[in-house]
């Protein structure tokens, strides 16, 4: 059976693929995994479509200036792709998304749920970009490199995560 088509792979495996493409990251686009500052990349370049005064904001103007930011982009849009690809090839198939709502969220309306999902979207991305990077960025590049910050940033996304789950196990 072909890797490609296999319905898991190993963590191992995966994790050392993942840890690898730090190298090519670094020595071709001086830069780290991540896939936050895609989101602003887009936003920023979208926005200043229609108002090119947004260039002039630091904030934006720091994210649309480099190849970097767009391979950003390339990244979580090929990260998408494989994911669907990988999906296919296996077979693999999910839960229909309303039961798993139904079931963990209580949620059975369809509108519901598209405004919480966008909701929690927001909040997960909002957060990742006032801790300076998100979990690929903290989690894969940010501890390679030992950054102190990376360290407390991943330490308290776990322990959020944990918190969250002992929450939603009760209810």
């Amino acid at each position: 059976m072909s890797i490609l088509s296999a319905r898991v792979w190993s963590p191992y495996a995966a994790g050392i693929l993942i840890g690898l493409l730090q190298i090519p990251a670094f020595l071709l686009m001086n830069t780290a995994l991540g896939a936050s500052s895609s989101f602003v990349t887009v936003a920023a370049s979208i926005a200043s479509f229609f108002d090119p005064a947004v260039n002039a904001i630091p904030y934006f103007k720091a994210h649309v200036s480099t190849a970097k930011d767009w391979w950003q982009v390339a990244l979580v849009v090929g990260v998408a792709a494989g994911a669907f690809i990988s999906a296919k090839m296996s077979g693999t198939t999910r839960p229909a998304m309303s039961e798993m709502w139904g079931r963990v969220m209580g949620i059975h309306s369809f509108p519901l749920r598209l405004l919480v999902a966008f909701a929690g979207g927001f909040v997960l991305l909002l957060g990742a970009r006032i801790a300076n990077g998100c979990t690929s960025g903290h989690g894969l590049s940010g501890l390679s490199q030992l950054a102190v910050s990376s360290l407390i940033a991943m330490a308290a996304m776990f322990a959020s995560g944990m918190a969250i789950s002992a929450v939603l196990k009760r209810a």
